[in-house]
């Protein structure tokens, strides 16, 4: 069966603000130290997959030319342009609408764009059993990370170790980011893992759950697949868009379905949900500190220092995030590194949109 590949690259990283801007979001910068971009590496390891002229990138339009110019010699027609963000369960169906149009039925990888995974070989080895399971009874199958420690900020998935196939588990539910308690529990069970953000399924599954359990927005979709050959497509597309309801696929279908399987994953994921995460990204010299830029640090231990062009100097600093821009400064404790998302709320509020 044909192959594949669906990218979300809709999103604004807010919490790798002030680098990520509506503008330029974290998806289309580069974190790893290597000068790749997140989408770039997302693609690159899908390669021995999927071929290029079968992924197919769903982002907001602004974003249709940055996507071309980072991703060379994909096809203009598979960048799909959502008039507005509406969450993943539409987005995902606006891509399998498209596929379906395309090729009546297929295999298709969905993916965050932004993700890091550091063992490839891996990663396509469980994505080839997700796919065999998928074509197999019309499952629908998510990836699942084993959990390295009781972490709060993932949702989590429970599944059922007595019904397997020996690269899979069926689920038996999907369960909100838990207290550290309670994230504890998960661990010592060995029933659980983290929810990675990832699937792959049959185009017909997928958009004959969306029809069962999201019968509004399918029906929207399918007056959206009818328009796209038309010239008038583009404002179809926005007018169905606007009464289309905001909704995650977790929420919308993984959670009401019973044909979901697992496929648990050990190869080096990592969300990169924020400036946290290039502590796991980049190598931190002797002071456990991570850095990047023109910077002179003393009798500094365990920072994140982030520079473009201007010389940045710390002293007596500990446990802090300092990241430059040529017009914006964050300096952040990294315990509250989540709460970064707070400052653009604000920027919002006094109308200071250049800096968004």
């Amino acid at each position: 069966m044909k192959k594949t590949a669906l990218i979300m690259a809709g999103g604004r990283g807010e919490r790798f603000w002030p680098k990520s801007r509506k503008s330029l979001p974290k998806q289309f910068l580069s974190l790893t130290g290597d000068g790749r971009t997140m989408i770039q590496l997302t693609v690159e390891r899908l390669m021995p997959l999927v071929a290029l002229e079968d992924i197919y990138i769903v982002t907001n339009r602004e974003y249709k030319d940055i996507v071309l110019e980072q991703i060379k010699g994909i096809p203009a027609k598979n960048v799909l342009c959502e008039p507005s963000s509406k969450n993943t369960a539409p987005c995902i169906g606006f891509g399998a609408m498209y596929i379906e149009k395309l090729y009546n039925d297929a295999v298709m990888y969905v993916l965050p764009s932004d993700h890091q995974i550091k063992f490839t070989q891996i990663f396509l080895s469980a994505l080839s059993d997700a796919s065999d399971i998928a074509v197999k009874n019309s499952n629908l199958v998510t990836i699942g990370i084993n959990p390295d420690y009781p972490e709060t900020g993932y949702g989590y998935i429970k599944f059922n170790p007595g019904i397997t196939d020996g690269r899979a588990y069926m689920v038996d539910s999907f369960v909100e980011k838990p207290g550290i308690d309670l994230a504890k529990e998960y661990i010592a069970s060995e029933e659980y893992l983290w929810n990675s953000g990832m699937f792959t399924w049959k185009v017909s599954s997928i958009l004959k759950s969306i029809k069962e359990f999201m019968p509004d927005t399918y029906e929207r979709l399918k007056t959206i697949q009818a328009s796209m050959d038309n010239v008038d497509s583009e404002k179809v597309i926005e007018k169905e868009y606007s009464l289309i309801e905001a909704k995650s696929i977790d929420y919308g279908i993984m959670e009401k379905a019973n044909n979901i399987y697992v496929v648990p994953g050990s190869f080096g994921w990592d969300d990169v949900g924020s400036w946290l995460a290039l502590e796991r990204l980049q190598k931190s010299n002797e002071f456990g500190n991570v850095v990047t830029g023109d910077v002179i640090s003393v009798n500094t231990e365990n920072c994140i220092i982030q520079g473009e062009d201007k010389l940045i100097a710390t002293v007596g600093l500990r446990d802090a995030i300092v990241v430059d821009t040529k017009d914006a400064i964050l300096i952040c404790n990294k315990d509250n590194a989540g709460d970064i998302k707070k400052v653009i709320e604000n920027l919002k509020i006094c109308n200071r949109n250049e800096f968004i």
